[in-house]
């Protein structure tokens, strides 16, 4: 069911053991607990915690401190996708495809372009028309509710004030939202989280900045494409 995205090949099935900073965890694979890089910065505490069933992928390169990649955690019975690692190849293949694309018959994609102080995903050409294209990894879902952050995000923030002076002068500019919560029906930003980027998406939007959350489901190794959903109007 949906459209595939992304093939990410998973080595192991194990279960958490612990955090032990922002890119470091510890996973348990049957009976031997081997050291795994977390690629999200957010919190994932839904996700990461002892006991619960995750998926890892071996790296390739050999200068790697850890030899494991984490990829996925379950919740309920769902397997959410939790490595940012991928986030671009995912937008990349999203953007290029026009059943999915929410920019259809694009002329160009450019990646990771600066503007302001920040480098942006994506500027999109089509025609006269340019659209600056941020893309966001949303992992956090309450009550069928997609948050984003789940973590304190001053970047973030900075990236859609940036977005805003893009609209300033005359361009569009959008937020790719990655959902990766089959269960979320409408995405908010997390206010109780941060206040700071809840407060400037909202005066944002209000300006006209785009917001597209696409929501995805990760089974069999592969990342489907489901729906967009809406931006839940109560935020």
């Amino acid at each position: 069911m949906g459209k595939d995205v992304i093939e990410v090949e998973t080595d192991a099935k194990g279960r958490f053991v612990e955090r032990k900073n922002r890119f470091l965890g510890t996973v348990d694979i049957d009976g031997k607990v081997v050291e795994v890089h977390v690629r999200d910065p957010g919190r994932l505490e839904e996700i990461l915690y002892e006991g619960n069933e995750v998926l890892v992928k071996k790296a390739k390169s050999k200068d790697r401190k850890t030899n494991w990649d984490l990829i996925a955690g379950k919740v309920k019975d769902n397997w959410i996708f939790v490595n940012s690692g991928y986030h671009r190849e995912i937008a990349e293949s999203v953007l290029e495809n026009d059943g999915i694309s929410p920019y259809s018959e694009l002329e160009k994609i450019n990646p990771e372009v600066q503007l302001g102080d920040s480098r942006i995903d994506f500027l999109l050409v089509k025609g006269d028309e340019r659209v600056w294209l941020e893309v966001k990894g949303c992992t956090l879902a309450k009550d069928g509710v997609a948050l984003f952050p789940d973590a304190p995000t001053e970047r973030g923030k900075r990236h859609v004030e940036e977005l805003r002076k893009a609209m300033e002068n005359g361009d569009r500019a959008a937020l790719l939202v990655l959902v990766f919560r089959p269960d979320a029906e409408c995405f908010a930003p997390k206010e109780s989280t941060d206040p700071e980027f809840a407060e400037v998406f909202r005066e944002a939007v209000d300006e006209g900045l785009e917001v597209h959350p696409l929501k995805f489901r990760f089974e069999d190794d592969i990342l489907r494409y489901v729906s967009e959903i809406p931006v839940c109007n109560f935020f």
